[in-house]
């Protein structure tokens, strides 16, 4: 990412260190991947090649997940039957828990 940055600035390792006030051997580094950088240095290098750095905190995709593949067949039960599924797990849940 900071070597994305660092490109589209126009910029040599050298000049985006100087922006930045620090040595040209660091950016390099964590250009390899030689280091990790901590956070407000990623932000204090991106800004200093013009750019702004925004993150933020999003759930993860479950498309990976087993459940997924059972929606169809919950989705098909009666309230009825959805909650005798609900029992099962929580005894399930229970034995396992005293065991």
């Amino acid at each position: 990412m900071l070597r994305e940055a660092r490109k589209r600035a126009g910029l040599t390792q050298r000049e985006l260190a100087r922006c930045a006030g620090t040595a040209q051997s660091v950016v390099a580094r964590i250009e390899r991947n030689q280091t990790s950088p901590t956070w407000e240095t990623l932000l204090e290098l991106i800004r200093a090649a013009g750019f702004e750095l925004n993150c933020q905190l999003t759930p993860a995709t479950a498309s990976d997940s087993h459940m997924l593949a059972d929606v169809a067949r919950i989705l098909s039960l009666t309230p009825e039957e959805r909650l005798d599924e609900v029992r099962n797990v929580n005894a399930f849940l229970a034995a396992v828990h005293h065991a």
